[in-house]
């Protein structure tokens, strides 16, 4: 006879134990997933920029800021120091060259003028006194001189005279020999007068010209004096503008300090500040643009100076064509200069994401846009607006491109949407 065999249950003791087991392996599965595979962070779609890579037109340049400067500034020293008494001009005046613009004193430097011209004036007096007593001795030694022609003609006379009478024995010896002694005489003291006569020419001459030239070198002298004195008048040495002006009345300047500035208003420069980083880059011929009142202008790099001030060195940069109208001195213009030629590249967006990740990698989303995972990639030169991508990234691929900072070291950033 059959029997039924009754179905056994499993006991509610061995149910838990097997749920308990599951629910185990269920947790050490999870937290091997979660880390030894890659770790992730969930982020808000709203909260990131996501750029797509794209390829373009790309050109290496830079932002610096220019400073709109004359062509040329020329500076206003003091000459000579002095006291401010008088300004003719304000600050900002138009200036015409020659034009006064302060008057300064200097009491010591009058005086040095007065006696100057009265040492002149000393000499020029001696001169003269000189002259007259030169012409003077002169006209002395012209009367001993006709005086002596005069008794040589007359020893010549007597001396011939006697001679033939000589001849005719009607005098004697005696006599003939004293008239030829005489005449003889005569002769030598006509010489003596003539060669005393062109020394003390000579002499007087030299004199009056050592005289002379002392007289010019004071006089040189005298008018740089004057110069010195004229120059406590400070006047504008070209036409332009005045500007820096720092003198008010009363104020004492010292020799060489500065007074202002002319700005030359035939033409504006540029002025602008670069990172020491690109010293080595940056030469004459370089050009940069910047916008101006709608209409964008071209600068080219004249003048590059080398000396580094807290981290930054100057270029002075011209117009080229036309310059816009209404720039003025002092305004500053944002330019973009150029580094390299233009070219073809593939072109990632600028962000945050740089100053986390130095450029060496990024996060790229997945096909569905779900999921940003990280990735190593290689970037070349940069513009105000783009990277040039060497490796990692082709056009099309979306990144992640505003800042890293709350991500922590996630490898995967999972994308909800609100």
């Amino acid at each position: 006879m059959d029997r039924v065999i009754e179905k056994k249950k499993w006991p509610a003791r061995k149910i838990w134990t097997i749920a308990g087991i599951a629910a185990l392996v269920a947790l050490i599965g999870g937290s091997y997933y979660y880390t030894a595979g890659a770790s992730r962070l969930n982020v808000d779609t709203e909260r990131i920029t996501i750029s797509e890579i794209k390829k373009g037109i790309f050109q290496e340049n830079i932002p610096v800021n220019g400073i709109v400067l004359p062509v040329t500034t020329i500076y206003l020293d003091a000459t000579e120091g002095g006291r401010v008494e008088e300004k003719y001009v304000e600050d900002g005046a138009i200036m015409t060259k020659g034009q006064p613009i302060l008057r300064l004193s200097n009491t010591d430097l009058e005086l040095s003028l007065s006696n100057q011209e009265t040492q002149v004036f000393n000499v020029l007096t001696q001169m003269q006194i000189s002259r007259n007593n030169a012409d003077q001795n002169t006209i002395t030694r012209l009367n001993q001189m006709a005086e002596v022609d005069n008794a040589v003609k007359e020893a010549e006379r007597v001396y011939n005279v006697n001679k033939r009478l000589h001849e005719q024995k009607a005098i004697g010896k005696q006599e003939y020999q004293s008239s030829e002694n005489l005449y003889n005489y005569q002769q030598k003291r006509k010489n003596l007068t003539v060669d005393i006569l062109k020394k003390d020419s000579i002499s007087s001459r030299q004199q009056l010209s050592q005289m002379q030239q002392s007289y010019e070198r004071m006089q040189n002298a005298l008018q740089l004096m004057r110069r010195k004195v004229g120059d406590l008048v400070v006047r504008a040495p070209v036409d332009g503008q005045l500007t820096s002006l720092d003198a008010e009345i009363g104020q004492s300047k010292n020799k060489g300090e500065r007074l202002g500035q002319l700005d030359v208003l035939s033409g504006f420069k540029v002025r602008a500040d670069i990172d020491e980083h690109y010293i080595s880059r940056i030469i004459t011929g370089l050009k940069g643009t910047f916008n101006f009142a709608g209409r964008d202008y071209v600068l080219t790099i004249k003048k590059v100076y080398t000396q580094v001030t807290g981290g930054r060195f100057q270029v002075d940069m011209e117009f080229e064509g036309e310059v816009p109208k209404g720039v003025r001195r002092g305004q500053t213009l944002q330019i973009k200069l150029a580094l390299s030629d233009e070219k073809q590249a593939i072109l990632l967006s600028k962000g945050g994401f740089y100053q986390q990740t130095g450029g060496n990698w990024i996060y790229k989303l997945n096909e569905a846009g779900t999921v940003a995972y990280k990735t190593d990639i290689q970037l070349g030169m940069q513009s105000p607006d783009n990277y040039e991508v060497l490796s990692g990234l082709q056009p099309g691929d979306k990144v992640i491109t505003s800042s890293y900072e709350n991500f922590g070291t996630n490898q995967e950033l999972i994308l909800k949407r609100k």
